[in-house]
């Protein structure tokens, strides 16, 4: 039976929009929540406790608004909370993680670079990749603090971020890294960028549309699809400064005209 509720989603802010733009591209129809706890960003700097406290207020608040799946777009979130999100709610919960995998296979020296938050590098989900994945590469993390509040603050493309870029970026390309991992959903606004700076010969690979495949095959297999395969809309919440979210979420998502709405959670 076709279900017309909201696929939810949330993110430490707006990073999380680059997995819902994936998925929007693949499932026109489906109808979409997405809240942006900008009062709180960066997770990446964040005790652990905090992050799953607000995991945890922020599904709440999903499903009070009828989402039939909650999306976790963030890596941080989804090494720290994911399970736990996963035992406390009654509707399917996908989660992100580094593409190790994908990166492994595609890498042709077996050299990979993996930029992500600290909380994400020190994880033990992201350890269990590597072991898992990592066996015949040589995998080189880069922590990279500054880089989400660029993005949270739409400077994707000014001098600074390209000066804080190159800081991370230099040590992974002096390793001599082929395939760089973009291991947090703010990242992909800043691929154009990092392709200028690595160059072509460096594959860069981020998560969004595998999460879109695996959003749209848990729809499938829970019989969750949405009625009308081409019109779906989407609603965006923050717990943020309302005007500075609301201006790079439309900048992000390119829609000049869209709402929305403060939720101080």
């Amino acid at each position: 039976m076709a279900n017309p509720n909201p696929i939810g989603f949330f993110d430490s802010g707006v990073g999380g929009l680059s997995v819902m733009k994936e998925v929007r591209r693949i499932l026109p129809g489906e109808n979409f929540i997405y809240f942006a706890d900008s009062a709180y960003c960066p997770y990446g700097v964040k005790p652990q406790q905090i992050i799953l406290a607000r995991a945890f207020a922020i599904s709440d608040f999903l499903l009070s608004m009828g989402a039939k799946l909650i999306v976790i777009a963030s890596n941080t979130t989804s090494i720290v909370a994911l399970d736990a999100v996963r035992q406390r709610l009654s509707v399917p919960v996908v989660g992100i993680e580094p593409a190790v995998k994908p990166a492994a296979s595609v890498t042709r020296n077996g050299k990979i670079g993996i930029l992500a938050t600290g909380v994400t590098l020190a994880g033990k989900r992201f350890n269990s990749l590597v072991e898992r994945f990592g066996d015949n590469v040589e995998v080189y993390t880069q922590p990279c603090p500054g880089l989400v509040e660029l993005v949270e603050s739409g400077a994707v493309d000014l001098p600074e971020a390209e000066e804080l870029l190159n800081c991370y970026l230099d040590p992974l390309i002096q390793k001599g890294v082929d395939t760089i991992i973009l291991g947090c959903t703010h990242y992909p606004f800043l691929k154009p960028l990092i392709e200028k700076l690595v160059g072509a010969n460096v594959i860069l690979i981020d998560t969004g549309e595998a999460v879109a495949r695996q959003v749209a095959r848990v729809l499938e297999s829970n019989n969750l699809a949405a009625p009308d395969p081409q019109k779906g809309n989407q609603s965006f919440f923050t717990s943020g400064d309302l005007c500075q979210v609301e201006t790079v979420i439309r900048l992000l998502w390119g829609d000049p005209g869209l709402d929305v709405k403060l939720e101080p959670l």
